[in-house]
């Protein structure tokens, strides 16, 4: 079973509560079709759960299997400098078609980024450290495919499904010694 190395700071990029009493960290891929099936369940478990679970993503772009994921997580974290993570990361896994194409100019138009500034930024790879910093930690805390979750610093070995997510959010913030 693997376990979190890297614990959630305040770098990370969360949605929910701070004091949520379930962390889930996803490691994922922009171009990855499991991850593009997995947000909407994801957002389900928010919704469900929302004084209960927060969610912190991690890039783990596999590039050998998938080109344009370190790319779309270099946008992605552009879009964060000007507060736009969220709608840049769930443009992207929305039209997952024009990620694969490497389509991007209609997501950084729909995340309200300015583009001459991020293509720059991107351009200079200035967010690349953090991206292999992320897939650094997702392979030493037993990432190896995506999307990878932990929930509560413990690797999630099931399903993907509402149901399963919900399932292990629950079988954790019911137990007296929650993990962070």
């Amino acid at each position: 079973m693997g376990r979190l190395t890297v614990p959630v700071t305040e770098q990370d990029h969360v949605r929910g509560r701070a004091d949520a009493p379930v962390t889930l960290v996803e490691y994922g891929d922009y171009e990855c079709p499991y991850c593009a099936a997995a947000h909407p369940v994801v957002g389900e478990v928010l919704r469900q759960r929302p004084e209960s679970v927060r969610l912190a993503y991690r890039h783990f772009p596999l590039v050998n299997v998938h080109p344009n994921a370190e790319l779309a997580a270099e946008l992605a974290e552009a879009a964060g400098e000007y507060d736009r993570f969220w709608p840049m990361h769930d443009w992207l896994f929305t039209h997952h078609d024009l990620v694969v194409a490497g389509l991007f100019t209609e997501g950084m138009e729909a995340a309200g980024v300015p583009m001459t500034a991020v293509a720059r930024d991107v351009g200079a790879h200035r967010y690349l450290g953090r991206i292999r910093d992320d897939f650094i930690g997702g392979v030493r805390s037993g990432a190896n495919g995506t999307p990878t979750f932990f929930v509560n610093g413990v690797r999630h070995d099931g399903g993907h499904s509402v149901a399963d997510l919900l399932d292990a959010v629950d079988q954790v913030s019911m137990s007296p010694s929650r993990l962070r």
